[in-house]
């Protein structure tokens, strides 16, 4: 396709990073208008600006796992909505088979207009604490269809020419458990949008309508041309990998998930998820919008930094997986798990990147993030609703080791604060901590992963677990070893990774994440590193003497030279 005229590079530059900062200026109005903990603490959304014709020119520092469904869901909002909108109107939807990831996650589309016509869409995607459904938080893993998940919504107005529709509120507010939140947070998403809005209005004071339409071109072009010309450089051929999720929840077969990874000599990728599982009975399937989003992101974070976070970057990929498979299911699956998949979609990637662009991949992480989901009554029968993710750690980098206590590559989120679940909830937080011995041995050790527990004050609560990586370790990449495995316990009591049940008044949840793979051999790890791990508590002694071949006082962490000499020249013998 011609690319579009650069008129000078000095102000595609000025746009380039106006549009960043408008986009960046739409995520902090969510943040500081939002009404739930999972948005404006957790920091469970994303934001985008699209250009007329929907195509992603910017997105902010937010849920990158997110925005590659975007396209999908725009083409079924232009395709409903296309031509009869207003200034001031705004589009709603959830619907996974529309283009939607999980009914939680409520897509709104605000259309930007300039001289009668639209120039823009400004896109907020927030979830939601809760939509419905046989459960609160209509989150749950074992859900076996997705009627049971919630209300589920097609592209709607919820906004008209800037009024809410009084009755798709009175509807929505009707169905789900806490709709001060939920409405809340929905019109942070709309005041949100009009920031945008407002600032693109700026732009186009001073660029014109049609000047910020060659510069949106120019923008998609331009990140496709630097994402073609890097992928030039990696070797051509095909690249393989394997990764697997436990269970669904409801039986005790693993679920694959296969890739091939093709390099074109047009730098181009072909993405082909033939090989992994059919669809599953449970809520963890993913529709191929979120596949697709995924498998972008994972291919944008083995690119160079530099080029630009838009959708010229996804033409260079090409992503299919067989329909009826668990990343491509068929109405009506239940999704509202996928994030689960998600998190192993980028796993499989990586394990196939690493073999094309080792020096840039790092072994897996944590698996995603775990939910803890638990509701129920205060004694006033006030409804209560937490959504816990816990996000983890990185597996050991090519050059560095894992990090602990930080969100998944793919996402961006924040572990909540111990304060706040325990002010606005009834629970007790008794652990949060980190585990040790739980980084995968390597030359560049796993993050650890991390532990929290939930001592229940309510009288009873509908408790769900997404959790994973129990049986299937976060994998280590040249020589490096597994990361430690997940575990669940109620009262001391093992309890499966995806579950749904009850809680009681007193009862303990606790929950370990899976830590970090490790990068390269353990042994050539320098004995001064795994000396400070055990001084920190980040390893053991005996484990630094079984992974590490290093000798070091758990009482006091001093390392002993000779000894580690001796013994690693054992093992080489």
């Amino acid at each position: 396709m011609p690319e579009a005229p650069i008129p000078d590079p000095i102000t595609f530059a000025v746009v380039k990073n106006a549009m960043d900062s408008i986009v960046d200026e739409v995520a902090y109005t969510v943040i500081r208008t939002a009404r739930s903990e999972i948005v404006k603490d957790v920091m469970d959304y994303s934001a985008a600006i699209c250009d007329a014709k929907g195509e992603m020119v910017a997105q902010a520092k937010t849920i990158a796992q997110h925005l590659g469904a975007i396209p999908e869901a725009m083409a079924a909002v232009q395709a409903r909505w296309g031509g009869r909108l207003q200034p001031g109107d705004a589009v709603i939807m959830n619907d996974p088979y529309s283009g939607g990831m999980h009914l939680p996650d409520i897509f709104m589309f605000f259309p930007v207009f300039a001289e009668g016509e639209v120039l823009a869409w400004v896109v907020v995607i927030c979830h939601h604490t809760d939509v419905g459904g046989r459960v609160p938080g209509s989150n749950a893993a074992d859900s076996t269809e997705i009627f049971q998940e919630g209300l589920r919504i097609p592209p709607l107005r919820l906004y008209r020419e800037g009024e809410m529709d009084e009755a798709l509120e009175a509807l929505i507010g009707l169905n789900v458990r806490v709709p001060d939140r939920v409405l809340g947070d929905l019109r942070a998403q709309y005041a949100a949008c009009g920031v945008g809005a407002r600032e693109i209005a700026s732009l186009v004071r001073r660029y014109g309508a049609a000047g910020l339409r060659g510069h949106f071109v120019a923008l998609l072009d331009y990140a496709e041309r630097m994402a073609r010309a890097e992928i030039k450089t990696w070797p051509r051929g095909t690249y393989r990998f394997t990764d697997h999720i436990d269970s669904d929840g409801l039986s005790e077969e693993a679920v694959r998930l296969s890739v091939a990874v093709t390099v074109r000599d047009d730098g181009t990728l072909r993405v082909d998820w033939e090989g992994s599982s059919p669809q599953v009975r449970a809520a963890i399937n993913s529709t191929l919008s979120f596949t697709k989003s995924n498998s972008f992101l994972s291919v944008r974070c083995a690119l160079r930094g530099d080029i630009p976070n838009n959708a010229g970057v996804f033409r260079c990929v090409e992503v299919t997986a067989p329909e009826g498979s668990v990343l491509n299911p068929v109405s009506p699956a239940p999704v509202a798990a996928r994030a689960l998949t998600g998190y192993r979609v980028m796993d499989t990637m990586f394990g196939a990147l690493a073999q094309i662009v080792p020096e840039v991949i790092p072994a897996a992480g944590e698996g995603g993030n775990t939910v803890v989901v638990l509701g129920g009554r205060h004694p006033d029968n006030r409804p209560f609703i937490i959504v816990d993710m816990i996000s983890g750690c990185w597996g050991g980098r090519p050059d560095k080791d894992g990090v602990e206590a930080i969100t998944n590559p793919s996402q961006n989120l924040s572990n909540t604060p111990v304060e706040v679940l325990e002010r606005q909830h009834p629970v007790r937080v008794e652990e949060y901590a980190l585990v040790a011995d739980s980084g995968g041995p390597g030359r560049f050790r796993g993050g650890m992963g991390l532990a929290r527990s939930y001592r229940l004050l309510a009288e009873e609560a509908v408790m769900q677990l997404r959790a994973d990586r129990v049986r299937f370790g976060p994998y280590g990449l040249d020589g490096g070893q597994q990361g430690g495995r997940a575990g669940n316990w109620l009262d001391g009591a093992p309890v499966p990774g995806k579950v749904t049940g009850t809680m009681r008044r007193g009862q303990l949840l606790r929950h370990h994440q899976a830590g970090g793979g490790g990068h390269g051999d353990p042994r050539a790890r320098d004995p001064e590193a795994v000396a400070r791990d055990v001084w920190n508590g980040k390893v053991s002694a005996e484990a630094a003497r079984r992974d590490y071949a290093v000798v070091v006082d758990g009482r006091t962490g001093i390392l002993d030279r000779a000894e580690t000499a001796r013994l690693r020249e054992r093992e080489r013998a």
